[in-house]
């Protein structure tokens, strides 16, 4: 290797055979690989691999098209071991090395950096995903709502490159964890798809909401029907379930301020409309909270004991007899989301909430369905807690495998 940056760099952690190797390099990213390395006129027809086509390393999706019909922005013709480094929001790492072999051409867009690697692609591709590496990428990207670095600028960033034996080493142990990672992930993923179909069979099609957007009351292609497909053999005679509008079972719903805020007001909506106003956030028991604005807007959590909540945050409490746990269920169902509104800031209110029609069960079918569908969740916490672990001792070892360069290698 040969560079006109050159620094001694040595990491925390080395493996055995490579600690009296020597030190590492800092060079340019283009000096470890080419950069946009120039293409030949696009096939006829190709897979086209845009922004939204990798997530976490893996291809999510592909489209076959022809010549004739891509976009301008489809002009990364990818060859096996290349590496694609997303240069928009290039913080959420969605990156991808390229290891497909079938009869189709892959063509990614400019939106991607193409990268081929002059030594290891593997170690490259876990090079450009250091916490390190991305910050400075992140530092000189421009715009705001959609940062991005142009390639030149990207092929200006420097790198810290080891012998290749040792490049290969540190590439084998941390693919060995991804591939760990993905099978785990695979499990979440096939939890996640059980317990969905499982719903589909314990709850009856979802009834609609009548809102300010929307009159109709039910869903275009719900059956008149308040039975569902599954269920447990001591309910099978216990007839139809009921409607009811959420504010039917609902003491209020609170649109809060911060516990902290005492000077804070929200209003209760009740199964009467507006019930008055509080200046208490404080609460204390069981309820629902649902994300009232923003990106996470519609998305639900339960919370139990005392606790305080802005007002961005819509908190349902339930009336008897009623078992939270399965009307936690019930909205998941229902998916409160489908209810946001707006483009610039999405926004879900309590006045959309309490018109939400939910099918009930007897108490005990719904204690019934709320434990089992509960034992899944609670499997699916373990799995995702096991997953996030996985992830972070990757990234802990890999802040210990890789040297950082400090501004004299940059």
């Amino acid at each position: 290797m040969t560079s006109s940056e050159k620094r001694g760099l040595v990491p925390k952690l080395r493996f055995p055979e490579f600690r009296e190797a020597g030190e590492w390099i800092a060079m340019r990213l283009n000096e470890a690989c080419d950069v946009n390395p120039e293409n030949p006129q696009l096939p006829e027809e190709f897979a086209y691999i845009d922004l939204e086509s990798v997530e976490a390393g893996e291809l999510k999706a592909r489209k076959i098209i022809g010549r004739d019909e891509a976009p301008s922005r489809a002009q990364r013709l990818l060859r096996y071991g290349d590496v694609i480094f997303q240069i928009v929001r290039p913080y959420q790492r969605n990156n991808f090395l390229f290891r497909i072999e079938d009869d189709v051409h892959y063509v990614a867009s400019t939106g991607y950096a193409q990268l081929r690697s002059n030594e290891s692609a593997d170690f490259l591709f876990q090079a450009i995903h250091t916490d390190d590496f991305v910050g400075r990428v992140i530092a000189k990207c421009t715009g705001s709502s959609y940062p991005a670095i142009n390639s030149s600028d990207l092929a200006d960033i420097s790198v810290a490159i080891p012998s290749s034996p040792e490049q290969q080493k540190i590439a084998d142990c941390l693919a060995s964890l991804d591939e760990l990672i993905t099978l785990e992930a695979q499990q979440l993923d096939t939890l996640k798809t059980h317990k969905k179909g499982l719903m589909q069979q314990l709850f009856p099609k979802v009834a609609g909401a009548s809102s300010s957007r929307a009159s109709e009351t039910r869903e275009q292609d719900a059956p008149p029907t308040l039975v569902p497909k599954l269920r447990f053999p001591e309910f099978r005679e216990a007839g139809e379930w009921e409607e009811k509008r959420l504010k039917e079972i609902c003491a209020y719903i609170a649109s809060g301020k911060d516990g902290n805020d005492s000077e804070g007001c929200y209003e209760l909506y009740g199964s009467t409309g507006i019930i008055g106003k509080s200046t208490n956030a404080a609460y204390d028991g069981e309820f629902i909270l649902v994300a009232r604005v923003g990106a996470n807007a519609g998305q639900m959590a339960k919370a139990e004991g005392k606790f305080g909540v802005t007002d961005n945050t819509l908190v349902i409490s339930l009336s008897n007899p009623v078992n939270l746990g399965f009307i936690f269920l019930a909205l998941e169902y229902f998916n409160p989301r489908k209810l946001v509104f707006g483009s610039g800031q999405p926004l879900i209110t309590g006045g959309q909430l309490k018109e939400v029609i939910l099918r009930l069960p007897g108490i005990s079918e719904q204690q019934k369905i709320a434990d089992c569908l509960t034992t899944l969740d609670d499997l699916i916490t373990t799995q995702t807690q096991k997953l996030a672990a996985l992830k972070t001792h990757k990234k802990g070892l890999m802040q210990q495998l890789f040297p950082v360069l400090d501004e004299a290698a940059q």
